[in-house]
């Protein structure tokens, strides 16, 4: 009997499809994702804190595709030959692991006592708590494993920690696995995040820029738990209610500059509202590399030109907050410039200047050569350019007045040695006229600093007048 069934004619020989089947939404993204990054190039994976910075600035097309990808950004900062300092020193990163391990000894008792007396000083003391095991293969695996524990430790009770928990994150169509360093299980059920910095807190309190990044980062991590607790909740069968993720975290941080735990409790509800917003706003990685040239690669080994004119095709919002946040962010500050962007001045500018993109469009519509008239941002600019003419109109037209100089007059020669009596009285009398009159000369010349020192106070008075007014406008 024939291998094939069909309907073919006697004497055809049937022949199998070879046809391969149509490859799923999320196959073809997978292979689309890996030509972008390279054949040969390994995928970056993406961490809380590189979402958190993407979240931050969710219109840049360059940044969530090279994310999405799997891109080393610092390689490919330093093949585009703007090479980026961006990132921890090697020295912070063995300080913070140590910090970390010294936390979490003797099973996570110091870091279990924090959490006790930070965010839940009702329940009962953390005795005995469980620490699963979360080893598995793969992060698929490590996320599975992950879900299985936390859904084990709300139905045993009681306090349960997970040591670097996997956890999985949909960003803009693509998957990403995030590792916090610690999650707590409460005796009620509910969960937290533990962020654990090698920042130091003093007298406690610490560096608020640096509190508020470890809080976005953390909001990632409550974003992640949160579905986690959602498909829980969903379960038909065997399933438990949905946890409850709260939304105060524990910081842990080194203690007036020791090496002795500090904690504190960080709520990260606005941080967690932000950020969900701005993922929700993100293309989907789909419709952003559907529109990239065909054969477009980031691979690091590619040529300089080729690399740039990869880099290019995908484009990019630049703000001076990227410095801190994006290892391109040297490359795509230089293009700013070339292009004299006014996103390179800041985003609170930017967002006053409307719909003018480049220095150039400001300027014009300042000179009224180009612009709406009934634009707020064109009509504001058209003032300021007006009231700074008129204050360095101002300036220019206060001129100075010239000081007086004054010449003390001269002391003769007595002719004769028989009236020098006469003569030197004279003299002393003429020279007396003189220091009065010469006395005169401080006075005189006193009054012209006060009157040349009028025109700089006019120029001033006019240039805080045009502040005052553009500040208004």
């Amino acid at each position: 009997m024939s291998e094939f069934h069909g309907s073919a004619s006697r004497g055809s020989t049937p022949r199998p499809d070879r046809t391969p089947p149509p490859p799923t939404s999320a196959r073809r993204l997978r292979h689309r994702l890996a030509e972008l990054r390279g054949p040969d190039v390994p995928a970056k994976a993406l961490d809380a804190r590189a979402l958190a910075a993407l979240a931050a600035n969710p219109g840049c097309a360059r940044r969530a595709v090279l994310d999405g990808a799997g891109v080393d950004k610092a390689r490919l900062a330093t093949a585009l030959g703007a090479p980026s300092g961006f990132g921890q020193s090697q020295f912070a990163l063995t300080r913070g692991n140590a910090f970390e391990a010294r936390v979490k000894a003797d099973g996570g008792a110091e870091l279990l006592r924090l959490a006790h007396a930070r965010l839940d000083p009702g329940a009962e003391p953390p005795a005995g708590a469980a620490v699963p095991d979360l080893s598995a293969h793969g992060p698929q695996g490590r996320t599975a494993r992950t879900a299985l524990a936390l859904r084990e430790a709300v139905r045993a009770g009681g306090w349960t920690l997970l040591d670097h928990p996997m956890l999985a994150l949909d960003v803009a169509g693509s998957l990403a696995f995030l590792e916090p360093d610690a999650v707590v299980v409460h005796p009620d059920g509910s969960w937290s995040v533990v962020e654990i910095k090698s920042f130091p807190m003093v007298d406690g309190s610490a560096d608020p820029a640096k509190v508020g990044a470890a809080a976005r980062q953390a909001a990632v991590y409550v974003l992640a738990l949160e579905e986690v607790a959602a498909r829980l909740g969903s379960e038909p069968e065997g399933g438990v209610p949905a946890p409850r993720v709260r939304h105060r975290v524990l910081l842990v941080c080194p203690k007036d500059f020791s090496n002795l735990p500090a904690g504190s409790a960080v709520d990260v509800r606005k941080q967690r509202a932000v950020t969900a917003r701005q993922l929700a706003r993100l293309t989907r990685i789909e419709e952003l590399t559907d529109a990239l040239p065909e054969g477009t690669c980031f691979a690091p080994d590619r040529p300089a030109e080729e690399l740039t004119a990869a880099v290019e095709a995908v484009p990019a919002t630049y703000a001076p907050e990227c410095l801190s946040a994006c290892e391109l962010a040297f490359h795509c500050r230089d293009r700013a410039r070339a292009a004299g962007a006014v996103t390179r001045l800041g985003r609170p500018l930017r967002a006053e200047l409307g719909g003018l993109a480049t220095v150039g469009e400001v300027l014009a519509a300042a000179r009224g050569e180009s612009g709406d008239p009934d634009d707020p941002a064109v009509a504001a600019l058209r003032r300021a350019a007006a009231l700074r003419e008129e204050a360095l109109r101002t300036a220019g037209t206060a001129t100075p007045p010239t000081a007086t100089r004054v010449t003390a007059p001269r002391t003769e020669t007595p002719p004769t040695t028989g009236a020098a009596s006469a003569t030197t009285g004279d003299a002393s009398a003429t020279a007396g006229a003189a220091s009065a009159t010469t006395g005169d000369a401080p006075a005189t010349a006193g009054d012209a600093p006060a009157t040349t020192g009028d025109a700089p106070a006019t120029a001033r008075d006019a240039l805080a007048t045009a502040r005052e007014a553009t500040a208004c406008h």
